[in-house]
């Protein structure tokens, strides 16, 4: 099975690593329950920067576990993020998991909203990890890339279009995170409990962080193999567009992240 991550490419360890901010991670980590002793894993844990953050919160006596798709982001959490307490390996959350044992939280960021069409299933797969009465914490962006102001029309209509394809071709999913609270009900969690806030919020100077964020997921997504990209010659000039745009002060874009999480009843799965 491929990994169905449209992200996917030579610079996505970097990428991930730049974009992670440590304190929000630890503030919407120990807001879930997240506490001292607990058994953690970070499913989906990219290059392991956000499963070591979860270890620090367990401290010495918690575990923390990491699985993700990619051996490449595996060997870079082997590598950057090992230590006592924690492990890391190659894992499909699609595919049974009962291999990695049995734990007090599950951790997922930032991962159901590139299998649009397995999410609830890959949530319940998720909750098969968690002993009776352990934390399922979910958390993803909504109208994820779909929140600019300043295009001109031309590529508001080629942006436009680009997310509408890789989200019926790519399995991409922008309103991921209005998602997760029904995942979490629909599963018979009780005492579910939902934040909103900020990811993104760019104005006035480009920091050099969203720079090269938004720089990867424009040229990753205008290179996918039959994207058609309406009133541009190719993906070159697409992207040109739009960083003449993101680089400007007058831009403003915004993206909503979503966290939901819930304790697990005797009855879910």
């Amino acid at each position: 099975m491929g990994s169905g991550y449209i992200m996917e490419g030579q610079d996505e360890v970097k990428r991930l690593e730049m974009k992670t901010d440590v304190a929000v991670v630890e503030r919407f980590a120990r807001l879930a329950g997240l506490d001292t002793g607990m058994r953690v894993v970070d499913a989906g844990c990219g290059p392991g920067i956000t499963t070591s953050v979860l270890r620090g919160v367990v401290g010495d006596t918690g575990r923390a576990s990491g699985f993700d798709i990619s051996p490449k982001r595996i060997e870079r959490a082997l590598e950057a993020y090992s230590g006592p307490g924690t492990q890391f390996t190659v894992g499909d959350f699609r595919e049974p998991l009962e291999a990695l044992g049995r734990f007090d939280f599950v951790w997922s960021r930032f991962t159901l909203e590139y299998y649009r069409a397995e999410c609830y299933d890959i949530a319940r797969n998720l909750s098969s990890l968690l002993e009776e009465g352990g934390t399922l914490c979910l958390i993803d962006l909504d109208h994820n890339c779909l929140s600019h102001y300043g295009m001109s029309e031309r590529l508001e209509a080629a942006f436009t279009s680009a997310m509408r394809q890789i989200t019926e071709d790519g399995n991409f999913d922008p309103y991921a995170g209005r998602k997760l609270y029904s995942h979490l009900h629909r599963m018979g969690y009780r005492e579910i409990r939902v934040e909103a806030a900020a990811h993104h919020l760019i104005y006035g100077e480009l920091g050099a962080v969203d720079a090269y964020n938004w720089a990867k997921k424009v040229e990753v997504i205008g290179a996918r193999p039959g994207l058609v990209i309406p009133g541009y010659s190719g993906p070159a000039e697409f992207y040109e567009d739009f960083m003449a745009f993101f680089e400007s002060e007058e831009r403003f874009t915004y993206t909503p992240v979503i966290a939901a999480w819930g304790i697990k009843d005797s009855q879910s799965p």
